[in-house]
């Protein structure tokens, strides 16, 4: 599949993990497009994501988890509507949501999945970028230190 910050203009492929995380990959794959504005992470570092309304018609549950990403990971999060704070939920556009995915990526290293208020929060590794990680490392850091006001995260299925 493609990842792409689309105001940007920078893209990468990123490869599915089947053997890995096969639930996970069929959600992700049935589901595409998907996308939305995009964040940075404040606690887990290196790391943007796009939350998105449910999409599964049975929610994979966890595979091949990681509370540790590397460079390159392409990760699925499930939060349940009573898990993310009134706050987050009302800044964010999704507190009418009864559960969103935050689909992520991590671009850097030395990240850890830790929340201040809930504890450990693992993730399903389901894909891992194998082109342009350089490219969107680099616009993902902008993203970071410029804003991510007016830019979109967007995931669609690479056709041969």
């Amino acid at each position: 599949m493609t990842i792409s910050l689309e105001k940007r203009g920078v893209s990468c492929v990123a490869e599915l993990l089947e053997k890995d995380a096969p639930r996970t990959c069929d959600a992700v794959w049935d589901a595409l497009p998907q996308g939305s504005d995009i964040y940075h992470a404040k606690y887990a570092r290196n790391e943007v994501y796009a939350m998105v309304p449910r999409f599964a018609a049975e929610e994979p549950g966890q595979e091949n988890p990681t509370v540790t990403p590397i460079p390159g990971d392409v990760v699925y999060f499930s939060f349940p509507g009573g898990m993310l704070d009134r706050r987050f939920k009302e800044e964010k556009g999704i507190d009418h949501l009864p559960g969103v995915i935050d689909l992520a990526i991590f671009y850097g290293r030395n990240n850890l999945l830790l929340n201040g208020d809930v504890g450990w929060v693992p993730g399903n590794v389901y894909a891992s970028i194998v082109e342009g990680l350089g490219p969107m490392a680099e616009a993902c850091h902008d993203v970071w230190r410029s804003g991510a006001i007016g830019e979109r995260l967007t995931y669609r299925r690479l056709e041969d």
